[in-house]
């Protein structure tokens, strides 16, 4: 059985101490949690202080984003020695904001994840669907082209330590929602293209997340679909509360 992991993008919100704070918090809420994988993606600038504060704990720590090259001429960005050398285990990759207004690709992806598990750390890849090019008939070649993209010259041996988030990008920060039904379809369909590149085992091992606006009060339905093992959660992972309504609802399970 593949185990849920939650991971929460703080995206750009709180301050250092706001950052601290909150991680105190999940760290009280979520010590009894056992058969959920915890994670929490605070800013750049916080990730060192939150690691401190997690340090020993059952939460593990990602970044948001890094660059593929090791170091040099690239003011602003950050490289994976910086993000491993603090302790963080998780980079999210090719996030559709990153897509959308900083023009990644998935051949950057692509090299953000090769760079990632070079260095022994773990790529959480974000792919999804805009709507238009979901009511346009393309929701399957634009997925396709986006598996097939991030995992480009990738072993399955690798690919087992990555994840995958699913996030429709028309319910990102909306409040809308795909139904279960919706979201367990598309899910089905990214598993079968893992199955594709890597074959069943693989797949059936692989963990894919749903990033689409899950909140307390959608989380069990979505996490009870098959293909739905866990959530990459915006919004509801600001407040520890909600945050560990849905790590409740996945150690429920």
């Amino acid at each position: 059985m593949r185990q849920y992991i939650i991971a929460g993008n703080w995206k750009m919100n709180k301050t250092v101490s706001e950052s601290v704070k909150l991680a105190q918090e999940i760290v009280q809420q979520v010590k009894d949690i056992k058969k959920t994988e915890v994670v929490i993606a605070p800013t750049f600038l916080a990730a060192a202080k939150v690691a401190d504060v997690i340090k020993g704990t059952n939460v593990k720590l990602a970044v948001q984003d890094v660059h593929y090259e090791d170091q040099g001429a690239y003011t602003g960005k950050i490289s994976v020695d910086m993000v491993k050398e603090i302790g963080a285990e998780y980079i999210i990759i090719g996030h559709s904001e990153q897509r959308q207004y900083f023009h990644e690709t998935n051949e950057t992806v692509n090299l953000k994840v090769k760079k990632t598990l070079a260095a022994g750390l773990k790529p959480i890849i974000c792919i999804g669907e805009t709507l238009a090019e979901r009511e346009g008939g393309k929701l399957e070649s634009v997925l396709q082209a986006q598996v097939e993209g991030a995992y480009k010259d990738v072993s399955a041996e690798d690919a087992l330590k990555t994840v995958i988030a699913y996030e429709p990008v028309w319910a990102i920060g909306t409040g809308v929602v795909a139904t279960d039904e919706q979201a367990q379809d598309t899910q089905k369909f990214v598993r079968s293209l893992v199955e594709k590149l890597y074959g069943a085992s693989v797949a059936g091992a692989l963990r894919i997340q749903y990033g689409g606006s899950m909140k307390p009060d959608n989380a069990a339905g979505l996490l009870a679909q098959n293909d739905i093992d866990g959530g990459l959660i915006g919004g509801a992972a600001l407040k520890a509360d909600s945050f560990f309504a849905i790590i409740a609802a996945a150690e429920a399970r």
